[in-house]
């Protein structure tokens, strides 16, 4: 598919942290899109280089699931000195943006046919780091609309209590779809911290399971996405099985 130049109206901005925002972008024109779970929009900004202003084009992944396709969302981290995220975080509700889409090879598998011809229901295994979320919420929330039979797993790093987010979202998600299980890791928590500490790939190492038998897909930074494949060939899962997108 060709990419697409929208036009999008602002119309809810949600602080879900000191530096994340999540930013609603209601289509103007074209009314809709058509986008995979798992894509990402390209906004257009202006950077300095060399001393003089150069328009670039950065990506930012679509939180929303494909279903609501008249309004699409983003989960963004303001980086101090990065023009995109400056750009977006300086919105107002009625600001408008222009954006190309869809891009991305980044797509989850709703199901994978076996020799027989019925769909077979591999379980999925999600890993996250920051706003690396935000794929990889588009893909969970795409299935559950699929009504998938796959057990999701999510796996997400994030480093400070301050920093979360979302988890009241999962836990509605994991009642409608009991086979979704959720686990959210702080690599600095303070004292009180009730639930894991650690790394994601401090989990990931020291679980016995073998992963054979499911799909993974992660999204992060380089690093953590270099270390978790490594685990996961290491238990034995086959490198086909493996999807990953990187985030700086």
């Amino acid at each position: 598919m060709e990419p697409m130049s929208c036009l999008s109206k602002v119309i809810a901005i949600k602080e879900l942290t000191h530096d994340v925002k999540e930013i609603a972008l209601e289509l103007v024109h074209p009314p809709k899109v058509v986008f995979k779970a798992g894509q990402y929009i390209a906004i257009e900004v202006t950077e300095m280089r060399d001393g003089l202003p150069r328009q670039n084009n950065r990506p930012y992944s679509i939180v929303s699931p494909p279903e609501e396709d008249r309004v699409i969302k983003l989960c963004v981290n303001l980086v101090q000195g990065g023009p995109g995220p400056s750009h977006l975080h300086a919105l107002d509700v009625g600001s408008e943006l222009r954006f190309l889409h869809p891009f991305g090879y980044f797509t989850v598998n709703t199901g994978l046919p076996s020799c027989s011809g019925v769909e077979t229901v591999l379980p999925l295994l999600f890993v996250a780091t920051g706003t690396g979320i935000a794929p990889i919420r588009s893909m969970i929330e795409h299935l559950i609309h699929q009504k998938t039979e796959r057990p999701m797993r999510l796996v997400w790093g994030l480093r400070h209590g301050r920093d979360l987010y979302y988890q009241d979202d999962f836990v509605t998600l994991s009642r409608i779809y009991p086979l979704l299980k959720t686990t959210t890791t702080l690599s600095q928590p303070s004292s009180d911290w009730p639930g894991a500490v650690g790394r994601v790939t401090t989990l990931l190492s020291r679980e016995e399971t073998q992963p054979e038998n499911l799909e993974a897909y992660l999204c992060g930074n380089m690093d953590m996405i270099r270390e978790v494949r490594a685990i996961l060939l290491e238990k034995g899962l086959n490198k086909q099985a493996i999807h990953f997108e990187k985030f700086y």
